[in-house]
């Protein structure tokens, strides 16, 4: 087991010194060379189509068989329309600005100097995620338009469709003349990999967890390398006493069942009691007739009898299921309140059709992503316009929200001058 650990250890090291390589090649890399790749590997995907649903099959197989729970057997399931999706991330992404070497705030001083930022990649990133085999195809493409190397560790219960997609993203690098190592994944699925990619601060710059609160935990309790990261999903839905009721019934439905084991789901509902006779019990219906289980504090069991009461505990779980706690608040003020308490800082938003009561929740809660009006399913890269996305941080620091391609970059300060000296 030593040796074992220590080949490991040789390995991972390995991957580190040629994406340390990879990555300055990447960062002087055109941006019509990074497009010819993001094309070609989305050309490769789309013809080896047949290929990545048969390795899928085969992980779905073995997922199945070890128990895998349903939530991360949804998130691990790839379908021709979702390979297909995948080839259309790389165009999008191909297709957005080229953020790498853009300069701005450029001001002159009154020495003479013009001083600015210009936006450039931050070098090596390790990206550590379960299930979701798209995750692939989408981190290679947003690291590699930023200017990039990355190192990609997929979940054991994915590896064969990883690898498959791998396999894509070598060829896409390798017609375009770019380094092949500008996308590595880590092809063992020793749990001592993880440990060494989140300790190899010479090698990588950043680390992107996506996967379950223990991972994170795990990674952000262990790791010597910067981490951009949420830990778990409590997104809330607040329906007020000013809201237009055939918009709440419509956002709070979508906010739940169009999926469930998602990140940006909806898990708490909360209503305006001035509003929760009108506006629980068509909900609730529409919940029942979807195999929702509804968790609910006493006034919403006096108004659905169906309802199980709702625990201390729910107020602060993600189901990633069809269970949603619901809770009656006396008004906007223990909205705020309760999602200010018990939010993950995720993504949260209200229904109303008051703009003072609007603006108010968008500036005091404390989430990285608050909406009005709008389901809090739209909390995602694609439909926020970043193309696809590396993930979502709840982090205040550098990154919040979505992560494409501008949180792949950094900015540093440049001066230009003509011969100024300072007196």
């Amino acid at each position: 087991m030593k040796q074992e650990h220590l080949n490991v250890k040789d390995y991972m090291r390995e991957l580190g010194r040629r994406a340390r390589a990879a990555s300055r090649a990447m960062a002087q890399a055109s941006t019509a060379a990074k497009n010819a790749a993001l094309a070609a590997m989305a050309a490769e995907i789309r013809a080896r189509r047949e290929t990545l649903l048969a390795a899928n099959a085969r992980d779905l197989e073995e997922a199945l068989a070890t128990g895998l729970e349903p939530a991360l057997i949804d998130r691990l399931t790839l379908s021709p329309k979702g390979v297909e999706a995948m080839a259309q991330g790389l165009e999008q992404v191909a297709a957005l600005p080229d953020p790498v070497g853009e300069i701005s705030d450029l001001q002159r001083r009154p020495s003479g100097i013009q001083v600015g930022r210009m936006r450039v990649p931050l070098g090596v990133i390790g990206i550590i995620y379960e299930a979701r085999p798209n995750v692939t195809a989408d981190a290679a493409a947003l690291c590699l338009k930023s200017g990039n190397a990355a190192i990609l560790r997929g979940g054991r219960e994915a590896l064969h469709c990883n690898q498959a997609i791998a396999a894509c993203v070598r060829a896409g690098l390798a017609a375009a003349g770019l380094p092949e190592a500008a996308v590595q994944v880590v092809e063992t699925t020793d749990r001592a990999a993880v440990g060494e990619l989140i300790t190899m601060p010479e090698y990588v710059d950043i680390i992107v967890p996506r996967g379950g609160k223990g991972l994170i935990e795990r990674i952000a309790r262990e790791a010597r390398v910067p981490v951009i990261k949420h830990l778990d999903g409590i997104c809330h839905v607040y329906i007020d006493d000013e809201a237009d009721l055939d918009k709440a019934v419509r956002i709070a439905d979508n906010a739940k069942t169009q999926r469930y084991g998602t990140c940006n789901t909806m898990e708490t509902l909360l209503v305006a009691s001035s509003i929760a006779a009108r506006v629980l019990p068509p909900l609730a219906r529409i919940y029942f007739d979807k195999g929702v289980e509804l968790r609910g504090c006493a006034a919403s069991r006096a108004l659905v009898p169906q309802m199980k009461e709702a625990t201390e505990e729910d107020w602060r779980t993600e189901y990633l299921a069809p269970i949603l706690s619901v809770r009656v608040v006396a008004g906007l003020d223990a909205a705020i309140e309760h999602i200010n308490t018990y939010s993950s800082q995720h993504t949260d938003a209200i229904v109303t059709e008051n703009y003072t009561k609007a603006l108010r929740f968008l500036r005091e809660v404390d989430s990285s992503s608050v909406m009005v009006n709008a389901s809090t399913r739209f909390a995602d890269g694609f439909e926020y316009g970043l193309g696809a996305e590396i993930g979502i941080s709840t982090d205040k620091l550098h990154a919040r929200g979505p992560v494409g391609l501008e949180g792949l970059t950094s900015l540093k300060w440049i001066v230009l001058g003509a011969g100024e000296v300072r007196g």
